[in-house]
């Protein structure tokens, strides 16, 4: 089969498959281009499973352009608790309120236009314009690079830059003409369902006759993609800070600063520790605790007095592993600008904003999800 008929056979019995297996979405529902695209973005990754409720509960409490335009970005963040990667959702306000702004709420049906937007990438303005619009734009993501390295026996590196943007114009010819919006979620779905990373269920494929990576046997070889570099590891000391008199049964929050990672959101107060400190390792304690107060005083006028060591936490970032443990601390007085006892005193430039977490705070400020596990393990967060 040469390369034309095995263009035309894929499209139109992929399309056959995705009519009869396609899994019913809530996202799929609606044509809605505001709806589709906070899809788009939730599974960014993150499983279609984790995603199902946010989804949900985000159109619930943001049904429109407007309403996500003009919320509070606190309310944004905490109603994307959980689902990580907030600079996502930051970048999806941002971008929801130029749509308000310059486009009178309509979501942009041109590659130009939504291209322009903040936060949107290649993969998520196709999906949109294909998905919402109908256009005939490719929406090129993991998924979708695996099925067409296996099916077309592609061995170029899928890291590099320029080999997705030859698998974006190879995409863009499958389309068959006016089945953008089903081709393309078909292809995202063979690709989350029956081509997977591993194991893939190639007896059940609907392409599988004429799959050029299987029938070559290279099927678990592609598609090849040079391995990022291990996140640095991080040990850490996290300072449990708990309340007493009319704080009593609160913990003590920190607000990040307002750039960076993590930007603007709550956390326990921590420290990266010396390597001659993480280095001894379960010696370290003593150590580890001398330097948190110390640390703490010194960067942000923050006296606590470690007790003991409580439990053990992790959190892998792209580039970053923390290693942590959570000391239960005395609170013995905050320099400068005082703990607020109702309300967070505002955004910190230099996160040196504290705040008495309860159960009012933490229904509503938003919480990386270390510290909610860290929280919920303590007992301090019941939801």
């Amino acid at each position: 089969m040469d390369t034309t008929e095995a263009k035309l056979y894929f499209s139109k019995h992929l399309l056959e498959w995705y009519n009869v297996h396609k899994r019913d979405l809530p996202w799929r529902r609606s044509r809605n281009p505001y709806y589709i695209w906070i899809s788009e973005v939730m599974l960014q990754q993150t499983r279609v499973e984790t995603v199902i409720p946010y989804f949900h509960r985000f159109v619930e409490k943001f049904p429109s352009v407007e309403a996500l335009a003009d919320a509070p970005e606190e309310e944004v963040l905490k109603a994307w608790e959980g689902l990580g990667y907030y600079s996502r959702a930051r970048n999806l306000q941002a971008a929801v309120r130029e749509v308000k702004e310059v486009y009178g709420g309509r979501v942009p049906d041109t590659q130009e236009e939504i291209s322009s937007l903040k936060g949107v990438g290649p993969y998520t303005a196709g999906a949109v314009l294909s998905i919402a619009y109908n256009k005939p734009e490719p929406a090129v993501d993991g998924n979708v690079m695996r099925v067409l390295s296996r099916y077309f026996l592609l061995r170029d590196d899928i890291a590099k830059p320029a080999t997705r943007i030859g698998m974006e114009r190879l995409a863009k010819e499958l389309i068959p003409e006016g089945e953008a919006r089903d081709f393309n979620q078909a292809l995202m779905e063979l690709g989350a369902t029956v081509c997977t990373p591993k194991s893939p269920h190639c007896l059940t494929c609907p392409v599988m006759e004429h799959c050029a990576g299987r029938m070559e046997g290279a099927v678990d070889e592609l598609p090849v993609k040079t391995k990022a570099k291990p996140p640095r590891p991080e040990k850490r000391a996290v300072a449990f800070i708990e309340g007493a008199g009319e704080n009593a049964g609160k913990v003590l929050a920190r607000q990040r600063p307002k750039e960076g990672l993590l930007a603007r959101m709550w956390e326990l107060p921590h420290v990266l520790l010396p390597e001659t400190i993480a280095a001894l390792g379960t010696e370290s304690d003593e150590a580890a605790m001398h330097c948190l107060s110390e640390s703490l005083a010194s960067e942000y006028g923050l006296e606590v007095e470690p007790l003991a060591p409580m439990m053990d936490a992790e959190h892998t970032f792209s580039h970053i592993h923390w290693q942590m443990r959570v000391y239960r601390c005395r609170f013995a007085g905050l320099a400068g600008r005082a703990a607020e006892n109702g309300s967070a005193a505002g955004d910190s430039d230099d996160g040196n904003v504290f705040l008495w977490f309860g159960e009012r705070e933490l229904e509503q400020y938003a919480l990386p999800n270390v510290f909610l596990k860290i929280l919920k393990q303590a007992g301090s967060y019941r939801s």
